[in-house]
């Protein structure tokens, strides 16, 4: 990225799924969902939204290699998205002990997100 235009930050968790994608998303979606950037296209090539690039960075406690990164990119709708994670979040316990698990803490997992946007 040559330019960076804007940056905003979200986090999103999965409560009782322990799943890093699903947070991931949920945190990118949190980043997002209240902007609008209508004179963006004055900056980028050819007044082309395809043309716009977007680095996520995510920040995930556990279970990184089970980030489904085509999910995440997904949330993005225009733009080539590269996506950097790493270490941070939380696994915090979510107050439920399963008993299936032998009676260990259900984890709420919850990632941190900076998105990127610039060309």
């Amino acid at each position: 990225m040559d330019r960076l235009l804007f940056i905003e930050t979200g986090f999103g968790i999965d409560v009782h799924g322990q799943d890093v994608t699903t947070a991931a998303v949920r945190a990118v979606r949190d980043a997002i969902h209240r902007n609008s950037m209508p004179g963006i296209t004055h900056f980028l090539p050819e007044n082309d939204l395809n043309n716009m690039k977007v680095t996520i960075r995510l920040a995930v406690p556990m279970d990184k290699e089970s980030l489904d990164f085509e999910k995440v990119k997904a949330e993005i709708p225009y733009g080539t998205v590269h996506i950097v994670v790493m270490d941070g979040g939380m696994a915090a316990p979510s107050g439920i002990v399963l008993k299936e698990k032998n009676d260990k803490n259900d984890l709420m997992y919850i990632v941190n997100a900076s998105v990127e946007v610039g060309c």
